[in-house]
């Protein structure tokens, strides 16, 4: 099957089922979607999640410097570091501080104009942990 004969494309499916979080928010911040690995993820369902401030899944003591990034790509129209996966701090709904692994797109429309960003996510507070405990050893 080649892709013209998706018509119209699946979007919803695709975002439903890929296995790492999906998130996209406005250029408010605000969270537009949100896939059942983020619900797995981050512990907010999708109707707890939408039409909340993308704050709700970021540290307090970060979200200055987040939101001083994610003007600067919005203004820029792309990330920094388009494609990079980065480690960055993650909240759960339950309170527990997460390490996830993170990569971000500014979302145009077709005009050019800036939507908002994408976020795909994935945890990696185990792995974060345990190479902190073997740096820890070796000190």
């Amino acid at each position: 099957m080649n892709a013209d004969t998706l018509s119209p494309p699946p979007w919803e499916r695709i975002v439903a089922d890929v296995a790492d979080a999906l998130i996209f928010i406005d250029t408010a911040g605000v969270i537009r979607a949100w896939n059942a690995a983020a619900a797995a993820l981050f512990g907010f369902s999708a109707d707890a999640a939408l039409g909340q401030s993308v704050d709700m899944i970021i540290p307090p003591h970060l979200r200055e410097a987040h939101w001083r990034g994610f003007e600067r790509a919005l203004q820029r129209g792309a990330c920094s570091r388009p494609g990079e996966v980065r480690t960055t701090r993650g909240l759960h709904q339950d309170g527990r501080k997460l390490y996830v692994d993170m990569s971000f797109a500014v979302v145009k429309g077709a005009d050019g104009q800036v939507l908002g960003s994408a976020a795909m996510a994935r945890d990696a507070t185990a792995r974060y942990l345990a190479e902190q405990a073997k740096r820890t050893a070796a000190g």
